[in-house]
């Protein structure tokens, strides 16, 4: 069952939303050559103190940190530790989430650790992050869930092969074993939101006010498969290629999308691609 959301529902999650966001500015700050992902945890830690919240993450299934901080080869879940020191060049994915009073908000973004980065990192990292938004336009009044899975998959399809000089390195992979999800009084509720579109699934749901959905999608350089490491949690991909991860969560109202994790709810790049976003309620 999908759980809707009311108008006052909906504002708490905005304020776990800007719990998540503010945890963002200060982990992309953090990350520099040097630090170790358990600094960022640390960071993150703070953040989720001095704004009153809760951590979602920590102990979520026995899951040990407050953050996942996935660099490189890792897709999702990557456990913050002492012996994961950042380098110069490394990419991260930062998935973070916060509760407030009992309503969760959820996000994740690709960071750059220093400088010097391969160009198809960055337009790696760009074509996640913009197929991202793709999806999140196309959470629109009436339309199903699937149109938002064909959406993020579509935009990643029509982006030229990733190469290194003149060598293709193939297609993009789009991860296929981890996707977005419903997001509420729970970090993860129905429906599961895949990032490609399946025959098996249908078309899935339709999009009414109150739908709420963490949109994520994750995009690697090679393959789509992934594996899970011995820790039960870290997953990379099996060909070992770098990866990218983009997520924010987003509410549907009657006056339409609204990014609850998002500084200014989505408004401007939203209203790039032609998309009103909803009032937001803390303004």
């Amino acid at each position: 069952m999908v759980q809707l959301k009311t108008p006052e529902q909906i504002a708490k999650m905005r304020e776990a939303g800007l719990v998540v966001a503010a945890i963002h500015a200060a982990t992309r700050e953090a990350a520099v050559p040097g630090a170790t992902t358990r600094d960022l945890d640390e960071v993150a830690r703070k953040v989720i103190a001095d704004h009153g919240a809760k951590s979602n993450f920590l102990g979520y299934g026995g899951f040990p940190a407050t953050i996942c901080t996935s660099a490189n080869e890792v897709v999702v879940h990557g456990i913050p530790d002492e012996k994961t020191v950042l380098k110069d060049g490394d990419i991260i994915s930062i998935d973070a989430g916060a509760i407030v009073d009992g309503w969760h908000g959820d996000a994740a973004y690709t960071c750059f650790v220093g400088t010097g980065h391969a160009p198809e990192l960055i337009e790696l990292s760009r074509v996640t992050e913009e197929s991202m938004w793709a999806g999140i336009a196309a959470m629109k009044l009436g339309a199903r869930l699937v149109d938002i899975s064909k959406a993020i998959e579509t935009y990643i399809k029509r982006q030229p092969r990733p190469a290194v000089g003149d060598h293709s390195l193939g297609r993009y992979g789009i991860i296929e074993d981890y996707g977005g999800h419903g997001i509420g009084t729970e970090m993860h509720m129905d429906p599961h939101l895949l990032n490609y579109v399946s025959r098996k699934r249908g078309k899935g749901p339709k999009l009414v006010p109150g739908f709420c959905l963490a949109i994520e999608p994750m995009v690697s350089l090679g393959t789509p498969k992934t594996e899970v490491l011995a820790d039960d949690w870290t997953v990379i991909t099996t060909d070992g290629t770098w990866s990218s991860h983009w997520e924010h969560s987003v509410a549907l109202t009657e006056e339409g999308p609204l990014v609850l994790t998002a500084v200014d709810g989505g408004k401007a790049k939203l209203a790039e691609m032609g998309v009103t976003t909803a009032p937001d309620p803390l303004a």
